[in-house]
């Protein structure tokens, strides 16, 4: 069930409590994560966090935690999915969704007892109603309590009987109608996957209505919509300007501004800057020596339109300016961090560590792994294209990175591979002369472990100037591998990605390209 008033109905009830958190392993769900975390502070909430990366991670988690916890909170997890059913809970256990993955799975909406949403209900979520979806389990037979009536003529007994006939049949038929039109509806619902509003939105919005809002919080909500922002950052800057550490060197403050449309450029060089942001590389063509002759002309010339966007900044004392973007590379290459030496976990508390204003110096690492990571999209993107790896299988593209391609062990990872995909898929777009395959989805594959013989697979929507971007590929994944026996593991919280036998590849693609076609 949605949860009306969060303050009440959620955060005065986990307040009195011990509670366990199941983090995400994405940027939004570590700032809300962040958030949450500074409430149950303030007021000495005990808590366990528990990252997770899957399913699985999940599960196994859930497991060894059920005994010791009643109430449970969910971040970026657990909304898309029957819980109830992945989980099996006992009756008094209590889940808490705050999930952006949309839609939310109908089982979650209506379950009044034990799944409680922390989603803004004011989303265009076009839930089915509670009537097409559930009805009550009718008895299919009827006893006619004849026995008894033993005095009945035999054609009474029969006529009867046949109306019984009658109206079990128009029941079943009722009954497969309804079923038919369920199947239908839920079909319609559950197609497109997509992103509602992001958790740590909603996070902060819990802390402003209970006046505990702080400039950091507010920085944690650098994702989500920046006209939202604007007045909460005025809000704030009003209320530290006349405070004594206004202008002190240890002091924080946020700014609204615009600035170029450049990835980490304030921490790296013009060039290198230029080269490894997907919108320049894609609009110059830098894969090719055209391409590079163009962006030494742009540095000459220095004047190119749609450079700026709105953005915010953070500004901690004289020394350290980071824009919202840099953050978010930061923060997303430290939890794919291709380093040996730290686990899934590890890499989780990193990230998370990351975001405090004590720990710039593991900011700073995390931006230098961005560069690495931007600077290995972007070669693997000219490799791809210069080597015409995008095939057209149809209904979507396809493109394959083969074992020993450099780099190819980061673009195993989810985020880092849809982030490929992405930018692969919008340099395409500028590159290709074909119109029909400008409006195509990608389904990109990379190699996952060679000892099980697996890949990694994600599916991307066309690239539009539309703000909405939902994503068919989850429902259609499943219903391939279905079809096919194709042996696939749906671990991921976003349904769109996938891991795959790489010998079922072959069968999987022709019955996706059947599916969509």
């Amino acid at each position: 069930m949605f949860v009306s008033d969060f303050r009440k109905e959620f955060y005065e009830v986990v307040q009195s409590q011990r509670v366990l958190l199941f983090v995400a392993s994405d940027v939004d769900a570590l700032c809300a994560c962040k958030i949450l975390q500074a409430l149950f502070q303030c007021d000495h909430v005990p808590y366990t966090l528990v990252p997770v990366s899957g399913w699985q991670e999940l599960e196994t988690a859930f497991l060894e935690h059920k005994e010791q916890f009643h109430y449970f909170i969910l971040i970026n997890c657990g909304a898309n999915v029957d819980l109830l059913d992945i989980l099996q809970p006992d009756e008094d256990t209590i889940f808490f969704v705050c999930d952006t993955h949309r839609p939310v799975n109908v089982v979650n909406v209506y379950n009044d007892t034990q799944i409680k949403l922390l989603i803004k209900q004011d989303d265009d979520l076009e839930v089915p109603a509670y009537d097409d979806l559930f009805r009550d389990e009718e008895e299919d037979e009827e006893h006619s309590g004849n026995e008894s009536d033993e005095g009945s003529e035999p054609s009474e007994k029969r006529t009867r009987l046949e109306e019984e006939i009658v109206e079990r049949t128009m029941k079943r038929r009722q009954r497969r109608e309804w079923e038919a039109r369920r199947r239908d509806i839920l079909f319609d619902y559950e197609q497109y996957e997509y992103h509602g509003t992001s958790s740590a939105m909603l996070m902060f919005d819990l802390a402003w209505m209970m006046s505990k809002d702080l400039s950091d919080m507010l920085w944690m909500k650098y994702v989500t919509d920046v006209g939202v922002l604007q007045r909460h950052v005025s809000r704030h800057s009003h209320r530290h300007q006349d405070e004594e550490h206004a202008l002190s060197v240890d002091c924080m403050r946020i700014s609204f501004e615009y600035d170029l449309r450049l990835a980490l450029y304030q921490h790296w060089s013009l060039h290198d800057s230029l080269c490894n942001t997907c919108y320049t590389a894609a609009r110059f063509k830098l894969w090719s020596l055209h391409g590079q002759k163009r962006l030494q002309e742009f540095l000459a010339d220095v004047g190119m339109k749609d450079m700026r966007i709105q953005t915010f900044s953070i500004h901690f004392g004289f020394k350290h300016k980071f824009l919202a973007s840099d953050v978010v590379f930061a923060t997303m290459a430290l939890m794919e961090s291709p380093e040996k030496d730290g686990s899934g976990t590890d890499n989780f508390i990193q990230a998370l560590d990351s975001l405090s204003r004590s720990n710039l110096d593991k900011l700073y690492h995390g931006l230098e792994l961005a560069k690495q990571q931007l600077r290995a999209t972007q070669q693997t993107i000219a490799s791809c294209l210069c080597t015409n790896l995008i095939i057209s299988q149809g209904p979507f593209l396809y493109c394959s990175l083969m074992e020993g391609t450099p780099d190819v062990m980061l673009f195993s990872k989810p985020a880092s591979l849809s982030l490929l995909s992405r930018h692969l898929l919008k340099s395409f777009v500028c590159w290709t002369k074909n119109r029909r395959c400008k409006l195509l989805p990608l389904v990109m594959a990379a190699p996952l472990s060679v000892e099980q013989g697996t890949v990694t697979m994600v599916g991307i929507p066309p690239e539009t100037d539309s703000s909405d971007k939902k994503n068919f590929f989850g429902r259609a994944f499943e219903k391939a591998a279905e079809s096919t026996n194709s042996r696939t593991m749906h671990n991921h919280f976003d349904l769109s990605v996938i891991e795959l036998k790489a010998e079922d590849r072959s069968k999987f693609l022709d019955a996706l390209v059947s599916l969509l076609s």
